[in-house]
């Protein structure tokens, strides 16, 4: 069985999520906030979710088919226990070989550039490790910071898509952004 890689940056390390997690992960991802600028997390983030999630973490990457690793601050206390801040995830197309990055981070956490310090990372393993050709990312227009995210670690915009999705009963655009394996510089 393979095992889900712990990446490091300067400040933080990107592990695999564990059932201790879930708290954690109901909370920052239950936020309202969080979840109306995705288009994935559910609000109200209710009670189980999370370890659900958690658990189908092992089969998807050993099936090939992404990684989903917790974003955490390094040695935030006194027993090193690092304090979660968020999520990163890359979906594989095994076909294809390219990749859909997803990402969140809690709201006490925003502004602090840890996403784009986690999203560097994950792409140069992507690239360098899984030998994914392109990765893409999408997100809700009016989330500017997330676009800025995608600025920032090199990705060219694509495409946008009109009332794509809809979030809360409210038709959304949605934005699509690119990289190639040849172009990304960490």
């Amino acid at each position: 069985m393979k095992a889900i890689p712990t990446l490091h940056t300067e400040r933080l390390t990107l592990r695999p999520f564990n059932l201790d997690d879930a708290a954690d992960v109901q909370r920052l991802a239950g936020d309202k906030d969080i979840a109306s600028t995705t288009s994935a997390i559910p609000h109200p983030y209710e009670d189980g979710m999370a370890e659900e999630w958690i658990s189908s973490h092992a089969e998807v990457f050993e099936n090939g088919k992404g990684i989903n690793l917790a974003i955490a601050l390094k040695d935030t206390d006194e027993a090193c226990k690092s304090e979660l801040i968020g999520s990163i995830s890359i979906e594989i197309d095994t076909i294809d070989k390219i990749g859909e990055l997803g990402y969140w981070i809690g709201k006490p956490f925003w502004s602090c550039g840890y996403c784009t310090e986690a999203a560097k990372v994950i792409l140069t393993y992507a690239f360098d490790v899984l030998k994914l050709k392109s990765i893409h990312a999408f997100y809700l227009k009016r989330n500017t910071a997330s676009g800025r995210v995608l600025q920032k670690i090199g990705m060219h915009f694509e495409e946008c898509f009109p009332k794509a999705v809809e979030k809360w009963g409210v038709l959304e655009d949605l934005v699509k952004y690119n990289i190639y394996n040849n172009t990304f510089t960490a």
